[in-house]
């Protein structure tokens, strides 16, 4: 048996080896995110840690007081291009992928990070969901990747990976979570097609299903501080995850060395999902 000296020793040498081996994962690669809206959103982690690893980025924003909070944000990272973007709207997804088109290179990664619904559709029984409000979570929250994949793809000449944001909450009842947990569903349900589609093209198409996180949109759902508590108390690694290691698989999915995985949901929840309540 080790010592603990030597374990410790071994646990370094370990460190310092996937360090040399594992450095600028996405170095050459060119991404495209959407969904930074704040510092604290999982798609600015994951600008971050993309940048981290060697890739050029591409940022999207909707509206102008996002788009300086942006460009703020871009200042220390290698950006490309900052687009506007409403994905509710076809010729902006247009005009982004003729923008991308423009700076004559490949396209190799998109980070589909986007959400919404109505607050007051996270707050009452989810029997009493409007029409407006379901079609508006389903058009932002699920149909927006479909639409996102089919501007982008084209670009995507070398191959690539397109990876989207859920939550547990798409096949759990969750409290508050309601109209949003049925999108979920819905944009799970698109990304398998949507693997199905592409993967002629070399795109692999995967979905990251983070457990709860302090965002902005997380914040929206009532009692949300419940949910932390309880995966705390609950799941097997008795934590929340934390946005870094959300971003840490972005990179993976986005990397060669997920090269052979498609049509997947990653979980990095602390093990959340495989409980019994």
């Amino acid at each position: 048996m080790l010592t603990g000296e030597l374990r410790n020793s071994a646990r370094r040498h370990n460190f310092v080896t996937l360090k040399r081996f594992m450095a600028k994962l996405l170095e050459g690669k060119f991404a495209l995110i959407l969904g930074i809206a704040n510092k604290w959103s999982l798609a600015y982690s994951i600008a971050q840690a993309f940048h981290r690893e060697g890739a050029t980025l591409a940022l999207t924003y909707l509206g102008g007081k996002q788009k300086q909070t942006i460009e703020e944000f871009a200042q220390g990272w290698n950006v490309a291009a900052i687009l506007p973007c409403d994905v509710t709207k076809d010729d902006e997804l247009a005009a982004i992928a003729e923008s991308l088109r423009a700076l004559s290179r490949p396209l190799h990664a998109v980070v589909h990070s986007l959400a919404f619904a109505n607050r007051e559709d996270l707050s009452h029984p989810f029997c009493e969901t409007s029409r407006a409000g379901f079609l508006l979570a389903q058009d932002v929250s699920a149909y927006s990747l479909v639409a996102v994949a089919r501007a982008a793809a084209p670009l995507m000449t070398e191959g690539g990976s397109i990876s989207t944001l859920t939550y547990l909450g798409s096949t759990r009842v969750m409290p508050n979570y309601n109209v949003m947990g049925v999108a979920k569903a819905s944009l799970e349900a698109s990304m398998r097609y949507l693997a199905g589609d592409l993967g002629q093209q070399k795109i692999r198409v995967n979905a990251i299903s983070a457990g709860p996180v302090k965002t902005a949109s997380a914040r929206a759902v009532k009692d949300f501080s419940t949910i932390l508590d309880i995966t705390v108390s609950r799941a097997p690694l008795r934590r929340n995850v934390e946005p870094a290691e959300v971003a840490d698989s972005a990179v993976f999915l986005a990397s060669d060395l997920a090269r052979g995985v498609t049509g997947n949901i990653l979980f990095v929840d602390s093990g959340m999902h495989i409980m019994g309540f």
